[in-house]
């Protein structure tokens, strides 16, 4: 399960995509690592572990996040394959 959260390097990392928004938005809104740290309840230090690749955040603190960047988070289930006796 790890793996296929982190992905392999061509699939790209699963978090990279929501980090690189999260470092868009703050930019957006001139905010720096710590202030926005500060807006979240967390950390400087877990904000840029987070927007370098490191550690994925949990869902309770990407929640704080989009909210401190005024944004809503959005995440999807895209099945892979067709479900067990799913009309063709």
């Amino acid at each position: 399960m790890r793996r296929r959260l982190l992905g392999e390097p061509e699939d790209g990392w699963f978090f990279a995509d929501i980090a690189e928004q999260v470092v868009e938005q703050r930019h957006a809104r001139n905010l720096s690592q710590q202030e926005l740290a500060d807006l979240c309840g967390t950390t400087q230090s877990a904000i840029a572990r987070f927007e370098r690749g490191g550690r994925p955040p949990r869902v309770d603190t990407l929640l704080r996040i989009a909210e401190a960047l005024d944004c809503e988070l959005v995440v999807q289930f895209r099945p892979r394959t067709k479900a067990k006796g799913a009309k063709q």
